[in-house]
Parts: structure tokens; sequence; C-alpha cells
């Protein structure tokens, strides 16, 4: 089963929204970042390990960054705050947007 959560952390002033499995293993995380929180990641577990094994992987991460390496119950210092699958979906969404809308601005800017 799986749930839903976010944690802010001060020290990197970000917000860390996360889907996480029954073990514990963060399947979409999304990175809201600073005051205006703009998204920096919006990164799925499935779709980096498939970009993984196409050898696609560089191009994924700069587009949505990554996930957790590691299972959440192993993290100190995070507090948990529950949200709803619709909660998640919502920021989900608009930061995939943001991601893919930043990954182009980035290839126009470098032509």
């Amino acid at each position: 089963m799986k749930h839903w959560f976010r944690s802010y952390w001060t020290e990197e002033d970000t917000w860390f929204y996360f889907e996480v499995d029954a073990d514990g293993w963060v399947t979409r995380q999304v990175e809201l970042q600073g005051p205006d929180e703009k998204a920096i990641a919006a990164a799925s577990l499935a779709e980096w390990q498939a970009a993984q094994q196409a050898g696609t992987l560089a191009d994924y991460e700069s587009m949505f960054g990554g996930t957790a390496e590691v299972p959440l119950q192993e993290w100190e210092g995070h507090d948990p705050h529950v949200l709803t699958l619709d909660e998640f979906e919502g920021i989900w969404l608009a930061a995939r947007a943001a991601c893919r809308e930043g990954s182009r601005n980035r290839a126009t800017r470098g032509a």
C-alpha cells in the first residue's frame, strides 16, 4: 500500500513531497525550493529505472531529477505531514509541467 506525505527541510529551504510504497521506498518524489516553491524535481522511480536501462539516465535526471536512494524509514529528521493521493497528484502534475518547461527553456538557451 502506498502513502503520501510532505516534509520541509529548513537547511535546504525545500518542501519534499513523497509517494512511498509499503517497504518505505520512494516511488515518486517532488522537490519545491525557495519562497516561490520552484519545482526542482518531479521524479518517478519506475521512469528513472527505465531511463537507466535505456541509457538515457542523464537526460531524465536533467529534466526530472531523481528519487531518494534509501527507504524513508532510514532517514532521520523528517517531520512528515500526511497527504491524500489527490493532494499529492495536484503537486505532482504541476511540478512535472514546471520541470518539462524548465528543460525546454534550458535547451532553447543552450541552442
